[in-house]
């Protein structure tokens, strides 16, 4: 697997980051910039308020099969939460798109570190990716918000 491009960020260090995208009060603007010869790839992609990002967690150091996800006190299954220490280091956030201007796609409303490697992206389209009856799981159970930690 290739890397289709690299984001280009203001968080140079996972402590700087939202621990979601778009939880931030001063949202910073982002980067995609894509590899060379992909620029037809984000034809017809401005007319999305959304785009899927699916990326190399590059930083990740290691992973745990059980983690202590923010706002929670109890260890959960790391395929429970959205912990970046996962056997298969891969990430997915949901960012605003502002503009495209030939390789580069200027994002908001991310949580991506400068010099993540992307390996795909995809639209979001809210008739089949938003589904506001789901469970949420552990999380519809929590009353307590728990420590505000970052992931490490």
């Amino acid at each position: 697997m290739q890397p289709v491009g690299v984001v280009h960020s203001p968080y140079r260090n996972h402590f700087a980051t939202p621990r979601q995208p778009g939880t931030s009060s001063d949202p910073a603007d982002g980067w995609i910039i894509l590899r060379r010869g992909l620029q037809n790839c984000a034809r017809d992609v401005q007319g999305f308020d959304r785009i899927w990002v699916i990326f190399w967690l590059s930083y990740s150091r290691g992973w745990k099969p059980m983690v202590v996800p923010p706002r929670d006190i109890h260890h959960r299954g790391v395929f429970a939460t959205r912990s970046p220490h996962r056997p298969n280091p891969v990430g997915l956030s949901c960012v605003r798109l502002l503009n495209v201007q030939g390789r580069k796609l200027l994002i908001r409303d991310h949580d991506l570190l400068h010099g993540t490697p992307v390996l795909d992206i995809k639209p979001y389209i809210p008739d089949y990716d938003s589904h506001p009856q789901a469970n949420a799981g552990w999380l519809d159970s929590l009353t307590d918000p728990g420590p505000d930690h970052r992931w490490l």
